[in-house]
């Protein structure tokens, strides 16, 4: 992992920054860390263009990566696609979430609702494969729905699906329990030491 992609993550999205610290294998944290980077690039976009159609354009221009991503041919001199390029080879990740997420971001430029599924349950299941591989579709699915819910303020809906969701997640693989953990954190304003302390003991738990 490249130190750039570590702290690009953590000022990005500190919450799944933190959660990957319980990962052991430090391969694995950092393929983990290079498919959150990808998300970090995606949802920097409109920070940083000021016009939707150039927003956009933008958006098409990860989406034409992703040819070179899923055929390990990444644009050369690109950290975040590299890295990608790695942990989809790696791990034999599926292309269709990728397209989606881009999809959904220039949805959501025209003004269009999240799709949770293509914003959170996509991403999830893409981080548990990297962590256990293949076969968890299902409790990834839960925790990204729970997670969506929460990051959109739904909390009142993900607090009433935690119970559910944790039934489910008993089927996860310890292992791959770091990248489903940030759904444990319903308030994006919690000072970080409840945050540590809150991911720490979910992952003890294995429950969100």
């Amino acid at each position: 992992m490249t130190v750039d992609l570590d702290a690009q993550v953590r000022a990005a999205d500190f919450d799944r920054w933190l959660a990957s610290r319980f990962v052991a294998d430090e391969q694995a944290r950092a393929d983990l860390i290079a498919l959150y980077a990808f998300e970090a690039e995606l949802l920097a976009i409109p920070t940083r263009v000021t016009q939707p159609l150039l927003a956009e354009m933008r958006y098409a221009w990860w989406g034409e990566q992703m040819e070179g991503v899923f055929t390990d041919t990444p644009r050369v001199g690109h950290p975040v696609l590299e890295a990608l390029t790695a942990a989809v080879t790696r791990h034999g990740l599926e292309r269709a979430p990728f397209d989606a997420l881009i999809e959904a971001h220039i949805g959501r430029v025209h003004g269009e609702p999240h799709d949770l599924d293509a914003f959170y349950v996509g991403p999830m299941q893409a981080a548990v494969r990297i962590l256990a591989g293949e076969g968890h579709e299902a409790p990834a699915t839960v925790a990204g729905r729970l997670r969506g819910l929460a990051q959109t303020g739904r909390t009142d809906e993900a607090q009433a699906a935690r119970a559910e969701a944790n039934q489910v997640l008993r089927a996860l693989p310890a292992a791959a329990f770091p990248a489903v953990a940030a759904a444990a954190l319903m308030r994006a304003d919690e000072p970080e030491p409840f945050k540590r302390l809150r991911l720490f003991w979910a992952v003890l738990r294995g429950r969100v």
